[in-house]
């Protein structure tokens, strides 16, 4: 007769053992927290003296390093914000440089390029605001910061038309013509059609000369003629054209010249 089975072994035949239920050691993720950058003492101390002592207490190329810390939060601005202003001369005009050219400057990246124009797209609406829903003959100084925000900087010649109703309220503002550096094409015809539809009952002409200057030329003379003129068969007055150059402006009307 054949030995019987152990009886502890048929119980663990039938009852197998469960696997190892001892939890494996797990590996501890590593924390990795930013490290502080090591320009942090500089930003501080730049952002410590705005606060305290406001925007004139910093040179341009201090408050244009404040507006490249977001865009390059590891890096000196220092040398960059520098290399900006050395390259286009003044503060406003590093806003209102093109972003091709922009990127010419070594270290400004699309990111770069794009903060700054949406710094000075923030300034312009915050300008065109102090002119909004106004009566614009009286707050002439807003008008012109506002111009010279807009296209003081530019490349190429514009031709703006501010278009007022009869209490000279802003209905619209707007850009008819772009042209080269030194000539715009403007047709009356075209002006006063527009005028036409916005129902306009008064005009403020400007254009700006990328050559910095904003000396009027003969033909901008003449065409302010044109306009005006035309304007006067259709009881749509010219108040004023003027000129937006770098170093400042010009008043056709200021000088007598319409």
């Amino acid at each position: 007769m054949a030995d019987e089975p152990d009886e502890r072994q048929v119980f663990l035949a039938e009852f197998p053992q469960p696997a190892n239920l001892t939890p494996k050691p797990t590996k501890k993720r590593a924390v990795s927290e930013k490290a502080p950058s090591p320009h942090a003492g500089h930003r501080d101390r730049l952002r410590a003296r705005l606060a305290d002592a406001g925007p004139d207490a910093l040179a341009d190329y201090e408050l244009l390093e404040l507006l490249l810390f977001r865009s390059i939060p590891r890096r000196d601005t220092k040398p960059l914000a520098k290399a900006l202003i050395a390259r286009f001369g003044s503060f406003g005009a590093v806003l209102g440089a093109d972003p091709k050219r922009l990127a010419e400057v070594p270290g400004v990246k699309d990111a770069v390029a794009a903060d700054l124009k949406a710094v000075a797209a923030a300034a312009q609406r915050m300008l065109k605001g102090e002119i909004a829903a106004r009566e614009v003959l009286s707050s002439w100084n807003a008008v012109i910061d506002y111009c010279n925000a807009a296209m003081a900087h530019e490349s190429r010649e514009q031709f703006r038309i501010l278009f007022l109703d009869k209490k000279n309220v802003l209905i619209a503002d707007e850009v008819q013509q772009v042209g080269t550096v030194d000539h715009t094409p403007v047709y009356p015809r075209e002006v006063m059609r527009r005028a036409l539809e916005l129902s306009a009952t008064a005009l403020i002409l400007v254009h700006n000369h990328p050559s910095g200057d904003p000396t009027p030329s003969r033909a901008d003379i003449e065409m302010t003629h044109k306009i005006a003129e035309t304007g006067k068969t259709l009881n749509i007055a010219v108040h004023d054209h003027v000129i937006i150059g770098k170093t400042g402006h010009v008043s056709l009307k200021g000088l007598g010249l319409f």
